[in-house]
C-alpha cells in the first residue's frame, strides 16, 4: 500500500484516485444537524438545549412554534453564532436527521411567535403560505378557507398615540444605503418612480387611552416586509415604537419617561422590602434609561398544516376519514418578554 499523504485545498483530483475520509456513515448521520451552526457554539450544551425547548410552544410532525425572547437574532451569519436557526438544529432535532427551518422572520429586537417547518413537505407549504404574491387556489376548499383566515397579531408600546383609533396603513416601502455604503434602512416610498418599492400594509387599532405619553397598539400586517411595522409606526403614524432608536431616535430625545418607582413585576404593586440602590429589577421596560424594544408577535393563526399536507401532496379534494375530525386551524398565544411586562403592568389600568 502507497503511503497516505495529506490533499492541498488546491490539487485536482484525478479520476479514480481513493480519497480516505475517518469518519463514520453513523457519524456523518449525527453531526450532519450541527453543520450550519458556528465554531462557537457547535455543541449545545444540557442547559442550553434545556432552555430552547421550553420555548417551544406546539409540535407536531410539521410544524414547530416558539416563542423567541427578545435580542435573540433568528438568522445567522458569520459574526453570529447564537441564531435561532442554527440553535434550533442543534437542539430542536427531536430525532429527525435535520433540524426544523424557518419559514418567516422575526427582527432580532421583537419577540414573539416563530414558526418553523419540520419536512421539506411542510416548509414549501409554508414558504407559499407566507408568500406575498397571491398563490394559486388548491381544489380544496377547507385549505383555501383555512389559508385565508391565516394571520399575525402584535402588540406594540408606541411614543404618541395615532391621531385615529384604528385604520389601515397602505403605504409601501424602500430600502436605502447610509452615508457609510454599508447600513441599510428602510423608508416610505416617495412614489417618483425613481427607487424600486415593495408594496406594504398594516392594519391597526389602539388598545386604550395614552398614558405617560405611550399607547398600547395593536398590529396586523397583511404583507411582510423588513421592518414593517417599525417604519409603519414609526413614520406613517408618527409614533414609533419604544426602545426603536433605528427609526424612532429624534422621538426617544424629547420622550419624558415614566419616573422610577419600586413595583412588583408581575402585580404591579410596590415592594414591601427594601432594595440595595441602583438595582435595576425593571430593565428594558418604561422605566429603565434604555427601554428594549416593545414589540411582541402575540398571535398567530395558521392551517393546520399536519392535517391537511397528506392531501395536499396526494392532490386530492377530500380528507381521509382519520384527519377530518382535526381542527382545520390553529391559534397560538404568547406571553410577553419581561420587560414589556413591567411596562403592561404599569401602563394597563384603563385599557379596553
Amino acid at each position: 500500500m502507497k503511503s497516505l499523504r495529506k490533499i492541498k485545498h488546491n490539487e485536482v483530483m484525478e479520476v479514480g484516485a481513493r480519497v480516505w475520509v475517518p469518519v463514520s456513515i453513523a457519524e456523518t448521520r449525527v453531526s450532519k444537524r450541527f453543520d450550519c451552526i458556528p465554531s462557537g457554539t457547535l455543541h449545545p450544551n444540557a442547559d442550553e438545549i434545556d432552555y430552547l425547548r421550553r420555548l417551544v410552544k406546539y409540535k407536531d410532525y410539521a410544524i414547530l412554534v416558539l416563542n423567541k425572547p427578545p435580542k435573540l437574532p433568528v438568522k445567522g451569519s458569520l459574526p453570529v453564532h447564537n441564531s435561532m436557526d442554527a440553535l434550533a438544529a442543534a437542539a430542536l432535532s427531536y430525532y429527525y436527521d435535520e433540524g426544523p427551518k424557518l419559514v418567516h422572520r422575526l427582527d432580532r429586537e421583537s419577540s414573539g411567535l416563530l414558526l418553523m417547518g419540520r419536512t421539506k413537505e411542510s416548509i414549501n407549504h409554508l414558504h407559499w403560505l407566507f408568500n406575498d404574491i397571491n398563490p394559486a387556489k388548491s381544489s380544496c376548499k377547507a385549505w383555501n378557507d383555512a389559508c385565508d383566515a391565516k394571520f399575525q397579531r402584535y402588540w406594540a408600546l408606541v411614543i404618541g398615540t395615532p391621531k385615529e383609533n384604528e385604520g389601515l396603513i397602505r403605504s409601501p416601502l424602500s430600502k436605502i444605503l447610509l452615508d457609510d455604503g454599508k447600513t441599510e434602512r428602510v423608508i416610505l416610498a416617495q412614489n417618483v418612480g425613481l427607487e424600486p418599492s415593495q408594496e406594504a400594509v398594516t392594519e391597526y387599532r389602539v388598545l386604550g387611552p395614552m398614558i405617560n405619553g405611550c399607547s398600547w397598539v395593536e398590529l396586523r400586517p397583511l404583507t411582510s416586509r423588513k421592518h414593517q411595522l417599525r417604519v409603519h409606526c414609526a413614520e406613517a403614524l408618527g409614533t414609533p415604537i419604544v426602545g426603536d432608536y433605528k427609526y424612532g431616535w429624534f422621538v426617544h430625545r424629547k420622550w419624558k419617561q415614566m419616573p422610577r418607582v419600586d413595583i412588583e413585576q408581575r402585580t404591579g404593586k410596590p415592594y414591601k422590602l427594601r432594595r440595595p440602590e441602583g438595582l435595576d429589577v425593571q430593565k428594558g421596560s418604561v422605566l429603565s434609561k434604555v427601554p428594549l424594544l416593545h414589540l411582541h408577535c402575540r398571535e398567530l393563526v395558521l392551517p393546520n398544516i399536519a392535517k391537511f399536507l397528506p392531501l395536499l401532496s396526494n392532490n386530492a379534494e377530500t380528507l381521509s376519514p382519520g384527519l377530518s375530525g382535526k381542527p382545520d386551524l390553529l391559534r397560538f398565544v404568547a406571553s410577553m418578554p419581561k420587560h414589556m411586562k413591567i411596562s403592561w403592568n404599569l401602563m394597563s389600568s384603563y385599557l379596553v
